[in-house]
């Protein structure tokens, strides 16, 4: 929060603001929230970044984080300060190589003070010295920093890099990424996008990683300690790197039979997504107690958990449909997680299709028939959930549902060109629920506006099913269960912090 000088009487602030020099007068400090209304001080007003350089160090025994983040960016107003949405203890920030002044305020703003104001449309160098124990650290009760018995992770949503690097951390200032972490010898550093190269020095070995094309800070991921790693390229040619934690116990075996198909789905989706976006692909599972996974760009992060009752290639379908719909093609606002989640939900039930363990609208009916009139699953709109009910069940089987009501309604023919043409429209940018629905309706040449109300908005169960009208004759009371429901509904936490 900024303290505002508030001077009693017009000639009073009139004397004042003649004290303001003029060169300066014009410039404020930039908001401390990018205007996100679920999240109000997520992100931060007054810059946008292009690039972070974050050079790293890591001591896995004691969680210690050493890092000099190097941010490039630009001002989109006149600022005399700004936030970076930050946790850890900073000793030095310097603005365009000139020493600036620091503070903390609210629960994660690291307040910085130019020297000198800066003019709007500025190009900016932030240079941040920092350190601290990501493990010891909190905001709004909660952290997402998860230490391993050899190391640590950072992979959470919607926020994560507070407990790594400073950043404008709201998924509509998105930037490419090099990631430089230095760990003792014999573990390793692993983050998105392709590894540039490794080094070992004194006892340190540096891994340096690159992330080519833009991304959300949210969707940036740091996981050291000590894992298997296998590498291969799918047959399209996509290049694939997947690590697993070597005390994985009972579950590696079947974490292993599940990740390492990423390169034939990834070719598999392409078919219905268009070409694969990123100069990577991948995941890799830690040691870690959470219950969820994460579409961490490219290097897809997935809990031990999801493979705790056997193999489930259903949640490697479902974080590798984020990489078109959620990391390449990004929300513009946390409300329009529709997006990101009833799409990935969509390509689990094409997989379901494509495996012969029951077709699409054979899952839209049963989830359809699952749900009686007074179900709370009705309540929740996946067009705009809330914060409360941001990954709620119906954000993804609502909002699959309301993708095949969509198909059902303009035909395949035109739902299989938009499912395509949507992710090259907005390729590496941002995108809402409306944008979605207005693309739609160029595609298919069909007003959509009481479709996409009826599944995506209204807080009822709507009247007539997503099955067609032809199979709904076919379809008794209660459809019968589709072999691959279990593996769907067991993915059905990878977004439950």
């Amino acid at each position: 929060m900024h303290r505002r000088m508030i001077a009693p009487g017009a000639l009073a602030a009139a004397t004042l603001l003649l004290a303001i020099p003029a060169s300066a007068a014009s410039h404020s400090p930039g908001a401390p929230g990018i205007g996100d209304p679920y999240y109000p001080y997520y992100g931060n007003g007054g810059y946008d970044v292009s690039h972070y350089d974050l050079r790293l160090k890591y001591q896995p025994v004691t969680d210690e984080l050493e890092g000099t983040a190097t941010i490039e960016a630009r001002t989109t107003q006149d600022l005399s300060s700004f936030d970076l949405d930050f946790l850890l203890d900073v000793s030095e920030v310097r603005v365009n190589g000139a020493t600036a002044a620091f503070t903390t305020s609210g629960q994660h703003e690291l307040v910085v003070t130019p020297k000198k104001p800066l003019a709007r449309n500025t190009p900016i160098t932030v240079v941040v010295r920092y350190s601290g124990v990501p493990s010891t650290k909190s905001a709004y009760g909660f952290t997402t920093w998860h230490r391993t018995p050899d190391g640590g992770i950072a992979a959470d949503e919607p926020e994560a890099a507070w407990w790594w690097f400073p950043s404008n951390d709201h998924p509509s200032d998105k930037a490419t990424y090099d990631v430089s972490v230095a760990v003792p010898d014999g573990t390793q550093a692993i983050s998105n996008g392709t590894l540039q190269s490794t080094g070992s020095q004194l006892g340190w070995t540096r891994y340096n990683w690159r992330q080519n094309k833009p991304q959300a800070t949210y969707l940036a991921t740091l996981a050291i300690g000590k894992f298997d790693i296998t590498t291969g390229t799918s047959e399209d040619g996509v290049p694939v790197l997947n690590a697993y934690s070597r005390d994985l116990g009972d579950n590696a075996g079947a974490a292993r039979a599940s990740v390492e198909r990423t390169g034939e789905i990834v070719d598999w989706l392409s078919g219905y997504f268009g070409p694969y976006p990123f100069s990577s692909a991948g995941g890799y599972v830690p040691n870690t107690t959470t219950g969820y996974a994460l579409e961490t760009q490219t290097r897809v992060y997935y809990s031990p958990r999801q493979f705790a009752k056997g193999s489930n290639t259903s949640v490697v379908v479902h974080e590798l449909a984020h990489q078109w719909y959620g990391d390449s093609v990004s929300l513009k606002g946390w409300k329009d997680i529709w997006i990101n989640e009833g799409f990935a939900r969509y390509a689990q039930w094409l997989w379901s299709e494509h495996e012969g363990e029951g077709t699409a609208q054979e899952l839209a009916d049963w989830v359809y028939a699952s749900h009686p009139a007074d179900d709370r699953f009705w309540t929740v709109a996946p067009g705009d959930p809330g914060p409360d009910d941001q990954f709620d069940i119906a954000v993804y089987d609502r909002g699959a549902l309301a993708v095949q009501a969509l198909r059902n309604e303009i035909g395949d023919k035109a739902f299989f060109a938009l499912l395509k043409g949507w992710p090259k429209k907005h390729a590496y940018g941002n995108a809402s629920v409306a944008d979605f629905q207005e693309y739609a309706e160029k595609v298919s040449g069909k007003p959509l506006a009481a479709l996409f109300d009826t599944w995506l908005f209204q807080p009822s169960k709507p009247a007539a099913p997503a099955a067609r009208a032809a199979s709904l004759a076919k379809t008794p009371a209660a459809p019968e269960q589709p072999r691959s429901w279990k593996k769907i509904e067991a993915t059905n936490d990878v977004h439950t912090r």
